[in-house]
């Protein structure tokens, strides 16, 4: 069964909630973060990118990036921007975008959970990304972004979120991006915690190096601690947990640097001999099966032939694995999309004319477009104890860093 917890949230104070909230770190660069929290001084971004107020060029990782990161937080609570609330709840978050609606249980979840397995995963993580995540929270004793989770919806939770939200929100406002972010705190958190004792299990949707964070950096709280009892804070991390049949998931598109020393018709004939190829196709791919090829200022279609035989393995079976097994790899032999500087991936909320300009500006020769991953096929590989390829799954919209802080 699932373990939530309620904890005892630092967030912003209401008037200004959105000025303080901000993208989450790993969306935007060094150069961007600048940029959106420029002449604003209560930007979360001060705290979850803090080289933006250090010299250009600081190394990112260095000591004095993590001690900015700890005086901006310190200050940002100092001067009352940020507040503690009096007594562990529980929060909801609703995010809607074009119109559709997204509401999930904010709450500490059980590292225990993550380390065995109840909370399953479905990519790797990086180190580098794990050891910068894991000093954040460590010089913060605190998790100021939530890892994104899913469940197989439950109609139980259902009604009890649609009560919460007849209740007045605690914040309600539009983000520059056009998503609407609304918090309410929920009253009865015992009845929450009861039902997800009837989830078998939680799936990490995004936020997979946060998860991992959160578990190093409980690992260094208890081997610090000679009275560890288990109950401490630092055992659980923070998290919003939506169910799977509200989430919209975007493709995560590829695109080519070069192909492979062959000209364009070569390779377009390379790829005829693997696929059923039609010209002058939509740019996205309209079901599973399917893909769209920017070549030449010319959308192609492609789709299997007919005696092609579907991988029987849940990951081999992904657009995103027969992809990379039938053309990525022995046609422009991209052997390892991890490591090979020659393909790029493009998040779907950036449309399929990012894909026509990169390659019209000469900075890819070749593009393609991917149906979606689907919430099933997630859930189905987590389930498997399996790895998707690296660059499956794009989620939006985006959760907000601040506006629910667990301190640990």
């Amino acid at each position: 069964m699932a373990i939530i917890h309620p904890f005892r949230a630092v967030r912003p104070r209401a008037d200004i909630a959105a000025q303080v909230a901000s993208v989450p770190y790993d969306v935007v660069n060094s150069t961007e973060a600048a940029a959106l929290a420029g002449g604003n001084a209560v930007s979360f971004l001060h705290v979850s990118r803090p080289e933006i107020d250090l010299p250009e060029g600081t190394n990112i990782y260095a000591d004095e990036v993590y001690a900015k990161a700890r005086e901006n937080y310190d200050k940002l609570k100092a001067d009352g921007a940020l507040v503690t609330d009096p007594e562990p709840s529980l929060y909801l978050y609703r995010l809607i975008m074009d119109g559709r609606e997204q509401i999930g249980i904010v709450a500490a979840c059980a590292v225990d959970d993550y380390d065995n397995d109840i909370i399953k995963k479905h990519e790797k993580t990086r180190r580098d990304k794990e050891d910068d995540r894991t000093r954040h929270i460590m010089t913060l004793r605190s998790q100021t972004g939530p890892v994104f989770l899913t469940y197989r919806n439950n109609s139980d939770i259902d009604e009890m979120v649609l009560e919460a939200t007849a209740q007045p929100p605690l914040y309600d406002f539009t983000a520059p991006d056009g998503v609407q972010h609304t918090i309410w705190r929920v009253g009865d958190a015992v009845r929450y915690v009861n039902a997800f004792h009837n989830i078998p299990a939680l799936y990490i949707a995004d936020g997979h190096h946060r998860a991992a964070s959160a578990s190093r950096a409980r690992a260094a709280c208890r081997d610090a601690n000679a009275d560890h009892t288990g109950d401490e804070e630092y055992n659980s991390f923070l998290a919003v947990i939506f169910p799977d049949d509200q989430l919209q998931i975007l493709p995560y598109n590829r695109v080519v640097h070069d192909l492979h020393g062959q000209s364009a018709d070569e390779f377009l004939a390379a790829v005829v001999k693997r696929f059923r190829v039609v010209g002058d196709a939509d740019p996205s791919p309209a079901a599973p099966g399917n893909w769209s090829m920017y070549l030449g200022g010319r959308w192609y279609g492609l789709s299997l032939p007919d005696d092609f035989d579907r991988p029987a393995d849940v990951v081999a079976a992904l657009d995103v694995s027969i992809l990379q097994d039938n053309l990525l790899d022995p046609v422009l032999d991209i052997k390892d999309v991890r490591t090979d500087k020659r393909i790029d991936f493009v998040g779907g909320i950036r449309g399929t004319g990012e894909l026509e300009r990169l390659v019209e500006m000469g900075q890819a020769e070749v593009a393609f477009s991917l149906f979606p991953t689907t919430i099933h096929d997630l859930i189905s590989v987590s389930d498997a104890g399996s790895i998707m390829p690296p660059k499956s799954t794009w989620f939006e919209p985006k959760l907000r860093d601040a506006l629910l802080i667990h301190e640990i």
